[in-house]
């Protein structure tokens, strides 16, 4: 993508009433102001809150919120030029229960307070297969805990991913670490038992994933 159509999308992104870009500086000085009044503020009702971590296009958020206009739902990306795909599909189709923020998956917590989030979504992350590299990779024990901060007691995550590597370690470590497995497979457009969100709403690199016949791998879960 050329700089110039980076730098149109980044403008467009602050004439939609469904993104947030705060800097770094607020967020971490706690001057995030949608933080524990999503439902109060923005979404103005009760319903469940679930956010997609990584959300790129945005794809899975706009499908997701879709799927169920009874729960609401929020795709964070430090890459606002991606998810400006998904913000302005929102907008044009007069979805008002997705929104995107711009912002590091490691400050989420300065996002939402603690348990005002139901579930979360993890779709596709880079698995980050290098050792130095672990600190980074958005199932270890480090980002579990951050998650179980936001999440309500009864949370539950989604893993969907096209590594087998990421696939493979994230299971050893849940297991491992005695956190509840409700659904675990390797092949999810293979076998059956994987519920229609999991297999119906597609992101762009999946469907290229796909087209080479790439396994999907999923993981359901709650954190203990």
């Amino acid at each position: 993508m050329g700089s110039k159509n980076k730098l149109k999308r980044f403008k467009e992104n602050e004439t939609f009433e469904n993104v947030f870009q705060p800097t770094r500086e607020e967020v971490v000085n706690s001057n995030f102001l949608l933080k524990g009044k999503w439902n109060t503020t923005f979404f103005k009702n009760d319903n469940p809150i679930i956010i997609e971590l990584g959300c790129g296009k945005g794809e899975y958020c706009v499908g997701l919120a879709a799927r169920y206009p009874e729960k609401n739902f929020v795709g964070i990306d430090i890459k606002g030029a991606r998810f400006w795909r998904g913000a302005k599909t929102a907008v044009e189709d007069g979805m008002h229960n997705v929104a995107f923020v711009r912002t590091q998956i490691e400050l989420i917590n300065f996002i939402f307070a603690e348990n005002e989030v139901d579930e979360i979504w993890i779709t596709f992350p880079d698995p980050q297969i290098k050792y130095k590299r672990t600190k980074h990779r958005m199932t270890n024990s480090d980002f579990l805990k951050l998650y179980k901060k936001i999440l309500k007691p009864n949370g539950v995550l989604n893993l969907k991913t096209d590594s087998e590597f990421m696939h493979g370690y994230t299971l050893g470590l849940l297991h491992g670490e005695g956190h509840e497995v409700l659904y675990a497979n390797h092949n999810v457009y293979k076998n059956e038992g994987a519920s229609a969100e999991v297999t119906e709403i597609q992101t762009f690199y999946e469907n290229q994933y796909l087209e080479i016949n790439k396994a999907i791998t999923y993981i359901r879960f709650k954190i203990k």
